[in-house]
């Protein structure tokens, strides 16, 4: 892409996708909005897309055919016990939190085989015991060109503060820094005084009608009864998009917009 001339580059993230329909709206929105905005490179938090817990091959290569590039996860990453042998294959596009511990399966970022680096962390607030996100991060930025292609980070995470200081903490040093976890898109894109582009959720790809993607009825017993029920995802009726395009400029790989995308689909 070009703009006055001046190469830049346009990212597009997306929200969580939650099980069959969010995978069919992926499908039914991407491809045309690629074209409409001319994107250059796709990423997709893809934790919740096999029946809204874990992943697998097949949904992983559904979202790769439509032109996803590389897909994110978090904490429900290893709910799927056949797939966690494929996080370990260079050749499967599919990142997990790299503050795991370091005998995990998979790799925590991409950035030699990809023309952007993608990071993921996991937020320790509210969600579980995981090495410090600060102290991985600037491990993995002290190890990799950081203005030779832009590089954008998911960080999987509860606490909108907590994303918020991992925002700040990383102004100037990378393209962006985007929350993702609670399936609720917000209002605060913005790009830091330093060249970091934020936005403390994506929120997700799901039914708008549900609570965060799951059936109503499933989601709400577990308030009325206190009994962990496994919720399962509503693939039906009007489907939220939810995403964030950023574009890049191309002296210094910071981010010189970040807008976002949201779209609605019957389904």
């Amino acid at each position: 892409n070009r703009r006055n001339g001046k190469i830049i580059m346009k990212i597009l993230m997306i929200g969580d996708v939650v099980g069959r329909g969010g995978r069919n709206t992926i499908k039914n929105i991407l491809p045309d909005l690629i074209n409409e905005y001319q994107i250059d490179f796709v990423t997709l938090q893809g934790e919740n897309m096999a029946s809204g817990f874990g992943l697998t091959l097949e949904t992983v290569m559904e979202m790769l055919e439509v032109g996803v590039d590389v897909i994110t996860s978090g904490n429900h990453v290893w709910d799927k016990n056949d797939f966690i042998h494929h996080l370990d294959n260079p050749k499967i596009p599919v990142i997990r939190p790299m503050n795991y511990p370091m005998n995990t399966p998979g790799r925590g970022y991409l950035y030699d085989s990809s023309p952007v680096g993608v990071v993921n962390l996991i937020g320790r607030v509210w969600v579980g015991e995981f090495d410090s996100p600060f102290s991985v991060i600037d491990e993995v930025l002290s190890n990799i060109y950081i203005d030779k292609k832009p590089i954008i980070v998911d960080f999987h995470a509860e606490a909108t503060s907590e994303k918020a200081a991992l925002g700040w903490y990383l102004d100037g040093r990378v393209t962006a820094v985007v929350g993702t976890h609670t399936h609720v898109p917000t209002a605060d894109c913005k790009i830091l005084p330093n060249g970091t582009a934020f936005v403390s959720d994506l929120g997700m790809v799901g039914a708008e009608n549900s609570i965060l993607g799951a059936e109503i009825e499933g989601s709400l017993n577990r308030f009325l009864t206190s009994r962990k029920n496994r919720m399962k995802p509503e693939t039906k009726g009007v489907m939220n998009f939810n995403s964030v395009l950023i574009t890049t400029n191309d002296t210094n790989n910071r981010a010189i917009s970040i807008e976002r995308i949201d779209r609605k689909i019957e389904i």
